[in-house]
């Protein structure tokens, strides 16, 4: 008797990020349903008419739980939601945990660290967990890419952009999260890296001789203290495509190497960029 083919369930890449803001829309739910049963629903449903900051909490609830177009697919395994989805459930948290925080630290402000500590058991820490809730809703929704760099499969993530090449057309098609930028033909592509900081050593001004006016000396410590807070070298990959009038040495993104993964994913789609 033939054995029925057993076939593992795994579920597809994005499907936990699905689940995740829809627990998140449960609960808040679950806790706004609570709030009214202790206020009364009638007198909640007429404070809700006449306050703006019930209706953002509602159209963020109804979001998270209905995530219309969510959908978790395989070739976009970090972007299960629409491009508007992301935007608007990562804009509205925001104007909620704003609202959020400066309730509670109005509050502080008011009644006093002992009251609110009194407030806090009242709620069931409900004070803390409310703003994180949205907080992690921000981090969900966060700009990122497509996917991770994947060098063997010759699919690269810098920042919130995705470049996928394909060896055989000698292609690549470059998204901006899940925003198809264009497709172009690889051997037309380049990474440009940034130009390097002129080193400034502190020992120089040190050893600088008496004579000297302090006049390099303070140009020299500014330029130290700029570099402490300079911000992150960029990489951008231009398109030089002689065909293209017009179009000559064009810009097609600028994304900054914000951790080492993206250092290592610009060398790796350089390297790749001048093989094929």
């Amino acid at each position: 008797m033939a054995r029925p083919k057993q076939i593992s369930a795994s579920p597809a890449p994005g499907a936990g990020t699905v689940f995740a803001l829809r627990a998140i829309g449960l609960v808040l739910a679950a806790r706004w349903v609570f709030s009214m049963s202790q206020m009364g629903y009638l007198s909640s449903l007429r404070a809700m008419t006449s306050s703006p900051w019930a209706c953002v909490n509602l159209v963020l609830i109804f979001l998270l739980i209905v995530l219309p177009g969510a959908k978790a697919r395989t070739e976009r395994p970090l972007h299960p939601l629409p491009q508007w989805l992301r935007q608007a459930l990562r804009f509205i948290a925001l104007i909620a945990f704003g609202f959020a925080m400066f309730s509670v630290g109005a509050f502080v402000w008011s009644s006093g660290w002992r009251r609110f500590t009194q407030a806090l058991a009242e709620t069931n820490g409900w004070l803390v967990v409310g703003p994180a809730l949205y907080a992690i809703v921000m981090w969900i929704c966060r700009p990122r890419a497509l996917w991770r760099t994947n060098v063997a499969a010759r699919r690269f993530a810098i920042g919130r952009y995705a470049i996928s090449l394909d060896p055989v057309t000698r292609t690549a098609v470059v998204w901006a999260e899940s925003r198809k930028l264009g497709q172009y033909d690889a051997r037309e592509l380049s990474v440009k890296w940034p130009a390097p900081a002129p080193d400034v050593s502190p020992s120089t001004t040190m050893l600088a001789p008496a004579t000297e006016p302090a006049g390099p000396s303070i140009r020299a410590s500014g330029e130290v203290r700029r570099g402490l807070f300079a911000r992150r070298p960029k990489v951008e990959l231009l398109w030089d495509s002689p065909a293209a009038a017009g179009h000559n040495r064009t810009t097609v993104f600028r994304a900054p190497l914000a951790s080492e993964g993206d250092r290592n994913a610009a060398r790796a789609l350089d390297a790749t960029l001048r093989q094929v």
